[in-house]
């Protein structure tokens, strides 16, 4: 499974980004698709997730609200669209596969296998 991430860039606080995360290879129907971001000096976090099977979400506080996440289930892809962005939504975004998922595990960062290279998300005050 390769993961490919897209749509960083720098935005002013309030504006909004739309990152996607195209899957080559098999999602398993058990399986979740995740959103993390990991700032300077700050280790790596859960930002959102989706069950593949039932669209099944998760978001971490900090972004509930202003962060959603979604899959074309046809195209392999999840968005991730993000709105009112503030400076400390500022990291690099990552995308990752978990071939076996519930609501249990969906948010947590070692169950899922396959990473991509992420990209920069730029939030200026």
């Amino acid at each position: 499974v390769t993961v490919v991430e897209s749509g960083g860039g720098l935005v002013q606080a309030g504006g909004s980004l739309r990152l996607s995360c195209e899957v080559f290879g098999r999602i398993f129907r058990s399986g979740a698709v995740g959103w993390f971001r990991q700032a300077p000096g700050k280790e790596r976090e859960t930002v959102a997730a989706i069950m593949w099977s039932d669209s099944t979400t998760y978001y971490t506080d900090s972004v509930q609200g202003r962060f959603s996440i979604s899959r074309d289930k046809a195209k392999n892809t999840v968005a991730l669209q993000m709105n009112s962005l503030k400076p400390e939504d500022t990291a690099v975004y990552y995308c990752a596969v978990d071939d076996w998922s519930n609501a249990d595990r969906i948010s947590g960062i070692r169950w899922y296998d396959d990473w991509g290279q992420g990209t920069q998300v730029t939030v200026s005050a």
